[in-house]
């Protein structure tokens, strides 16, 4: 299967619009692991054992894992997750942007030596930046749209000449002329709500990877009525609150209870739109 595909039967199966996103960093660690880089990968493998049920995909952030050296604990995690949730797409949260050959080497790094089945990329540079990513068949690329954070408006929020946006000018380009294999994404923040609506109005049928429920405080209900259609896929992603919600021996469990109850909101919102 695609990416899509992949996407769709793991939110059916999981009845789940959650994705955990993968951020180990050492010094928020549990008592018994903190502080101790060597130990990313045991950190993770637990957090996946305790959600693999409970979630549409996986998200790791490369930067974790690179800062601290522990890129082979990266590449562990990744071939753990097929094994042990083989079901579940893993988006490699990487935001690559760059042109030409630099741009294959980051497409065999996220493809080839990580086995993503989805990575996110900047679409600043150009269809060019994008177009050697999809000489990987099946693979998702997922846009950087409307970002989370408050700089985001920097450069996504100005107006062109032709009187949108620059984000909804990355939200067409998506959903049309660059969309060559229907297996574009983009990336839209739940703090956002009016723009992930208008989004998904430009971008009817699209995956939308939607981080910043959780701890950067965006809300569950008005992230899926903005967004989720039943022909419009969204993954919602959450990281620290899950990742982080207990410090002893029972972290994995706690990290449970705060994905179960996610991804319950979740499909409580989604409810009354799908009756």
């Amino acid at each position: 299967m695609n990416f899509t595909q992949m996407l769709a039967s793991a939110t059916a199966r999981q009845s789940s619009l959650l994705c955990v996103g993968l951020d180990p960093e050492p010094a928020r660690f549990p008592v018994a692991l903190r502080g101790d880089p060597a130990r990313i990968f045991e950190f993770c493998a637990r957090i996946v054992d305790a959600t693999k049920d409970l979630v549409c995909a996986f998200k790791p952030q490369i930067a974790y894992f690179a800062g601290h050296r522990a890129e082979d604990q990266l590449e562990q995690l990744m071939a753990y997750i097929r094994r042990v949730a083989p079901e579940v797409p893993v988006i490699l949260d990487a935001k690559r942007g760059d042109i030409g050959s630099t741009a294959e080497q980051y497409a065999r790094e996220a493809f080839e030596r990580y086995q993503a089945d989805a990575v996110t990329l900047s679409p600043y540079m150009g269809f060019d930046s994008i177009e050697p990513y999809l000489k990987y068949d099946g693979k998702g690329l997922i846009l950087l749209c409307r970002t989370s954070n408050p700089g985001g408006n920097d450069l996504q929020f100005q107006t062109l000449a032709s009187g949108e946006k620059l984000y909804e000018q990355v939200a067409r380009l998506a959903a049309g002329a660059w969309n060559r294999d229907n297996r574009l994404g983009l990336v839209v923040g739940a703090t956002y709500p009016e723009e992930l609506a208008r989004v998904r109005e430009l971008a009817p049928t699209l995956p939308l990877l939607i981080p910043g429920v959780g701890a950067q405080g965006g809300d569950a209900a008005a992230t899926v009525k903005a967004a989720w259609r039943p022909d419009g896929p969204i993954v919602v992603s959450s990281s620290r609150a899950v990742l982080y919600a207990g410090s002893g021996e029972d972290y994995a469990s706690q990290a449970r209870a705060v994905a179960l109850s996610t991804q319950r909101s979740l499909r409580a919102a989604q409810q009354p739109q799908v009756l």
